[in-house]
């Protein structure tokens, strides 16, 4: 059952994955058949993040209210709805308004899919686990950017501005449609039963994912606070979890201001800027995809083992390096293979460590009553820091050039390296129980 339940948690991710990174491919050519100008481009590039803003707001919420499962079930559907309207618009409005309820369901299940793997793993596999809603994620992204590049082989570029870049949004279909079904195989997080009073039925879904010792330890500690009411927002700037908040919500902007989707929303757009052909610039998109999903196998290798902390500080530090080298490329005007080279070191460096590891803190870090509310702001963040990224990147780069823009994306990376030298925790091996009750024991001594 642990398995299976993964399984679904990772095909939420590959949705997400494939359903950001699709416009990549899509954007260009969407840009040729509507003439669109750079600050529309980067509209139809942000659109879905922009949904993706309150999708992650009303999860919290309704997470908390009704059930992880149920919501997840309509991100499905928001999916599903979304891949076959954003291939059929006729004006850019409507393109537009067929993106954002993608976003919708995008954000939604960014915040709820990390807390469900969160709230049904063992705790000493509770990092590895959570990375693999991560490796979903770089799977969809993967085999977007390859069925972009088969697409676009398919025909020439008029066909491309007419046709090609509707195939490509209108794929997503298929695998929002296979999450739907496997999602009623699924339980419901044993941690929200038993916060709503539903302790027996708690237990029996626990014995699925861990061993019966464990449990009966995890019930036990959840003694203290099942049949709690909700908690509010304003908890979260009580004292003891003021600290919490912070790291969310820094380390989620932190890890955006990478500049990462400027490269998965826009990679064929980057790499046309060194000079390369169009299906060369596709190529190297796949070669992203590529490496972001080799690089997450060595998260889920090392984070239950090295521990977050120190991948963090080892990925943010090859993150500005690598980031630095690609502006000082494009104020060189290398040629593509030396860029290349570069942007796939930074992805590696982003994928074993930026890229899934806040996605696990900010499970990890808010106490049980108010924890799908709490993720959420975190998860918002990260959301906003992206639309940021998204909607800005093509303007930069039309204003201040693509090295400039790069040097900005290695200055966040720095300050990435000190923000979690100074304050970020270590959480591995440890209970989301005992994380809050640390959080508590040192607001008690402030």
């Amino acid at each position: 059952m642990l398995a299976l339940a993964i399984l679904v948690t990772m095909i939420g991710g590959f949705l997400f994955g494939y359903d950001t990174a699709v416009i990549s491919g899509a954007v260009g050519f969407i840009r040729d058949h509507f003439h669109l100008d750079p600050v529309h481009e980067g509209w139809a590039g942000a659109s879905a993040v922009l949904g993706c803003i309150p999708g992650t707001m009303c999860a919290g919420f309704l997470s908390d209210k009704f059930g992880r499962k149920p919501i997840l079930i309509l991100c499905a559907i928001l999916f599903a709805g979304s891949g076959i309207a954003s291939a059929l618009p006729r004006h850019f409005s409507e393109f537009i308004a067929a993106r954002f309820v993608g976003g919708l369901g995008i954000g939604a299940a960014s915040m709820i899919c990390p807390l469900y793997i969160a709230e049904i793993s063992p705790r000493k596999w509770r990092g590895r686990m959570g990375s693999m809603f991560q490796l979903g994620i770089v799977t969809g992204i993967f085999l977007v950017f390859f069925a972009n590049l088969l697409i676009q082989r398919h025909g020439d570029l008029t066909w491309n501005q007419n046709q090609g870049w509707r195939w490509m949004l209108g794929s997503e279909t298929l695998p929002a449609i296979l999450f739907l079904i496997l999602l009623f195989l699924v339980p419901e997080s044993p941690r929200w039963l038993a916060m709503n009073g539903q302790r027996d039925r708690a237990l029996e879904v626990f014995r699925h994912f861990v061993s019966g010792t464990e449990a009966e330890t995890q019930m036990s500690e959840l003694a203290n606070i099942a049949g709690e009411k909700e908690g509010r927002f304003s908890e979260l700037f009580k004292s003891q979890f003021r600290m919490p908040l912070l790291i969310a919500i820094f380390l989620a902007i932190l890890s955006q201001f990478s500049g990462i989707n400027a490269i998965m929303y826009y990679a064929p757009e980057v790499f046309r800027a060194t000079g390369g052909s169009n299906d060369r610039a596709f190529a190297s998109a796949v070669w992203v995809g590529a490496i972001n999903f080799v690089f997450t196998f060595v998260a889920i290798g090392l984070v239950d083992k090295a521990g977050r902390k120190p991948l963090l500080v080892v990925g943010a530090t090859v993150q500005t390096v690598s980031l630095l080298a690609v502006a000082w490329l494009f104020h060189q005007h290398a040629t593509g293979p030396a860029v290349l080279t570069c942007v796939l070191i930074f992805v590696a460096a982003f994928a074993m460590a930026m890229g899934p590891i806040p996605w696990i803190l900010i499970t990890e870090i808010f106490p049980a009553r108010i924890r799908g509310r709490a993720s959420s702001v975190g998860v918002f963040m990260i959301w906003v820091a992206c639309f940021v990224v998204a909607q800005t990147f093509p303007v930069l780069k039309n204003k201040w050039g693509p090295a400039s823009t790069f040097a900005i994306y290695a200055i966040c990376s720095l300050l990435s390296v000190f923000f979690v030298l100074a304050m970020v925790p270590e959480t591995k091996g440890r209970s989301l129980e005992e994380i809050e009750a640390s959080w508590r024991k040192a607001g008690a001594e402030t």
